[in-house]
């Protein structure tokens, strides 16, 4: 039998140079002394060390480290120490090589490195979500050596790049996770570009269709695109020459990701969204000058275009929190179409484009901290919090990783940036976790008000506190910075330690009047006769007198059996071996409409209420931890979270052959009014498709008709064929498909 795929071994090694020299290429820049020597060193110990091994593509493995190598350099900035981790970092984890042979041949820095990357890839017990854990790990190594996290943020780059040889299951894991968590930290990082690619990259895995149906229409439009884009610039490139000023001016198509983003959010397709791209003006100016050019170049633009005052964003007084600095306008052109407008300086450009690395490049020794490292120091502070679990940590720590900034100040004009919607109490922490806890009140601008009011950009604030002040479970509604969450969270779990230690003493006390012992048994026989979830809340409870200590002497008289359900209750698929035995047991012998897991078995399995996928749709099974499993469409809000969080928990579901068994589905149509509109919509779905209606609702505002409609139809194709019906009415504008969500 002849092999399918031959290898050319020569032509790989040919390969293999020809990447290496790039690397090599691109790191001259940054090389001194025998930096190149040890960089090639790595080099030929990485392809020794990985000579055999293969990707799922069936290319040698070392184009990973190499690619990797070449990302680190060349799309973030690093120096000859990055190269060098980055060509060996994955030598511990998947070759005979240890952490001392590194030591012995590369010294204790870049061993240091290794290490850091070694851990992250680290598998954590089973009972906490390993992506969760990883992602703690990795931002431990933030505060000691961020090379770390952004070689990490490389290696993940490279492999989304290559995700395309991965099965499609894997795909979706990853993407959700990419999507997830290393998105929103490169954008933390301010490496927008590898942010953004990451995003379309996800987007590309997730949401296929969509993806290639906007990547499709950016190319149709691209010579239109351009050809504006030319008659934009060439007044202004004039002026600005004019005044001197040697600056670069160009288009950038904004990615697809955020076009997707905005037709979501706004309800409108490819066509109506006015900014698919933004125009960048650079200047090569001196750093004393860099203001004040960026505001004459501003008004040089808007001599020629109309400004939205509401659309000026100045991120060069006050930057964002992860170093950027930009001058955003949104202009209005003669042909009546809005025109974002970026305005910065070419350091500026710099850290735009590779973040963190440019941001230390550009630093100089100057003294003053900048916000990303006031940022990394929070970091630091919310690591050190350590009995909060990995999951809670990383939901905590996300929410604050894309939120833009507010920025106010304290009675003696120091400048405090937090998380949009932050309130005067998150100030409060900001401040110190003590005068948080002891917050009484506020005055803002002078004013007095309460703690959960919200701050306003440039607002002043003085905090008031009291000693009698204690933090309250209420509180946790109205903070969203992670040191106020995590500082209220601790003193509620340290007020409730010490209410349910009193609360032990009752218990134990009263059964020894009862003659028994405080053992496992007996506390689980407790919290299931009180109903409670925990040991720790039932002994709370006890302590607080939620629970009558009167009422314990009646543990005597229940009958041991009565903890059964708590036994039960704790077998539930916590772990990725009993989340495989559950996709086993669950087999049926009767015909079905979905095929799941990895052996494509018959399965039982229940519809996710949160996204109501029907046949034809791209989904997946999750394995709950109490209902067994639940389809879910890979478009689902809540799947990037499930992938991301509970990956083992994932497993694959594809339709089969489909039975006449029909699904409901929700239809938005929109258009303008007029005589005998809903008669024909109802005609298109009655007569001509035969579809059943559950429901109908229509209103009509000064001549627009909004219609929405909830129905049953075969699947996908059925669902798409309607909707292209309906679309062919006269007067109706749009019909898009949106999600029932059951009461």
């Amino acid at each position: 039998m002849i092999e399918s795929h031959v290898i050319d071994e020569e032509e790989e090694k040919k390969e293999i140079l020809r990447r290496y020299r790039r690397l090599l290429r691109y790191a001259k820049p940054y090389l001194k002394d025998d930096d190149a020597k040890q960089i090639k060193k790595a080099f030929n110990a990485a392809a020794d060390a990985h000579k055999e091994m293969r990707r799922k593509s069936g290319e040698p493995y070392i184009y990973h480290p190499i690619e990797v190598a070449t990302i680190c350099v060349a799309e973030i900035g690093l120096g000859p120490t990055s190269i060098i981790s980055a060509l060996l970092h994955d030598i511990v984890e998947d070759t005979d090589w240890t952490l001392q042979d590194i030591n012995t041949h590369f010294g204790p820095k870049i061993t240091r490195i290794i290490d850091g990357l070694t851990k992250i890839s680290g598998v954590p017990g089973d009972s906490i979500s390993e992506q969760a854990e990883n992602f703690r790990k990795m931002l431990l190594t933030l505060s000691k050596d961020t090379r770390v996290i952004l070689i990490k943020l490389a290696d993940r780059l490279h492999n989304m790049r290559t995700l395309g040889s991965m099965p499609r299951h894997k795909q979706l894991k990853i993407a959700s996770e990419t999507f997830y968590l290393y998105a929103p930290l490169a954008h933390r990082l301010g490496l927008y570009a590898i942010k953004t690619e990451l995003e379309d990259l996800s987007m590309k895995y997730r949401e296929p269709d969509q993806y290639r149906m906007i990547a499709r229409k950016i190319k149709e439009t691209k010579d239109d695109r351009a050809k504006f884009i030319r008659s934009f610039i060439r007044p202004l490139m004039k002026a600005i020459n004019d005044q001197g000023y040697r600056v670069e001016i160009k288009g950038r198509p904004k990615s697809i990701y955020s076009i997707s983003n905005k037709m979501k959010k706004q309800g409108i397709p490819f066509e109506e969204v006015f900014d698919l791209f933004a125009i960048r003006v650079i200047v090569d100016t001196d750093f004393e000058k860099e203001k004040a050019s960026c505001w004459h170049i501003y008004s040089i633009v808007t001599d020629f275009y109309k400004p939205n005052p509401d659309r000026l964003r100045d991120w060069i007084s006050i930057p964002k929190a992860n170093g950027y600095e930009s001058l955003h306008t949104t202009v209005m052109t003669k042909t009546g179409k809005w025109v974002e407008v970026q305005i910065r300086t070419k350091r500026m450009d710099d850290i735009a484009e590779k973040g963190y690395a440019a941001h230390w490049k550009y630093k100089d020794g100057k003294d003053e901290e900048s916000s990303l490292d006031q940022w990394i120091s929070k970091v630091r502070e919310s690591l050190e919090q350590n009995d909060i679990s990995a999951i809670e940590f990383v939901d905590d720590f996300r929410s604050n990783l894309f939120n833009e900034e507010v920025y106010a100040f304290t009675p003696k004009g120091k400048l405090i940036t937090l998380p949009n919607g932050a309130t005067a109490l998150d100030f409060a922490f900001d401040i110190h976790t003590e005068v948080g806890a002891t917050c009484l009140g506020a005055k803002i601008n002078k004013k007095l008000v309460p703690l959960n009011t919200k701050i306003k950009n440039g607002d002043q604030i003085e905090i008031l506190t009291s000693a009698k002040q204690r933090p309250n479970e209420g509180w946790l509604k109205f903070v969203v910075s992670s040191k106020a969450i995590s500082g209220i969270k601790d003193y509620l779990k340290e007020e409730k330690k010490e209410a349910a230690s009193d609360g032990k003493e009752i218990v134990i006390r009263k059964l020894k009047q009862i003659k028994m012992d405080l053992s496992n048994d007996t506390i689980n026989r407790l919290v299931a006769h009180f109903g409670v979830k925990t040991p720790l809340d039932f002994f709370y409870e006890v302590g607080t007198g939620k629970i009558d200590p009167k009422e314990i002497k009646k543990i005597g008289e229940v009958k041991p059996q009565v903890a059964e359900p708590v036994k039960r209750a704790k077998k539930k698929y916590n772990t990725p071996k009993e989340v495989a035995e559950a996709a086993k047991k669950a087999k049926t012998s009767g015909q079905d409409l979905l095929l799941i897991g990895d052996d494509m078995d018959l399965v039982d399995y229940k519809y996710a209420n949160c996204c109501k996928p029907i046949p034809g749709d791209d989904v997946f099974g999750f394995v709950t931890v109490s209902d067994g499993i639940k389809i879910h469409r890979t478009s689902c809000p809540n799947a990037t979270e499930l992938m991301s969080n509970y990956g083992y928990r994932i497993i694959k579901a594809k339709w089969t052959s489909q039975q006449q068994i029909a699904f409901l589905a929700g239809i938005k149509i929109v258009g303008t009014d007029r005589m005998g509109m809903i008669k024909d919509v109802s005609e298109v779905i009655s007569s001509d498709l035969e579809v059943n209606m559950r429901s109908f609702s229509i209103e009509t505002d000064n001549g627009i008709f909004q219609g929405t409609i909830q129905l049953y139809v075969d699947d996908t194709g059925h669902l798409d064929e309607l909707i292209e019906q309906l679309e062919s009415i006269d007067s109706v504008e749009s019909v898009s498909r949106y999600d029932i969500v059951d009461n």
